[in-house]
């Protein structure tokens, strides 16, 4: 298994339930494939650097994980579906 940082940014007009439920269920793509989210670092609603798809603010999350390419595979083509996240960025961590 490989390390990995992975940020994604969520449309910032999304509720509070339907926002926790979409983590939930993107954490549970990690956890159903023989991996483990280590960490989890909601950072809130913060500024834009610049504008995605009309919107100047986005609430960020960070996921440490140990996963399975496998399981990094089907987590990068699942997020890229999911119309409420705007943004997502995986890398490999080398720590």
């Amino acid at each position: 298994m490989q390390k990995y940082e992975i940020m994604y940014i969520i449309r910032p007009n999304l509720e509070d339930e339907p926002r926790k439920a979409l983590i939930d269920e993107l954490n549970g793509i990690i956890t159903s494939h023989d991996s483990k989210v280590v960490k989890v670092s909601e950072w809130g609603l913060r500024n834009l650097e610049y504008e995605i798809q009309d919107f100047t603010k986005g609430y960020y999350v960070v996921l440490d994980v140990e996963a399975t390419e496998a399981a990094r595979a089907e987590f990068d083509r699942i997020i890229r579906i999911k119309e409420d996240v705007i943004r997502y960025l995986i890398i490999r961590d080398v720590r």
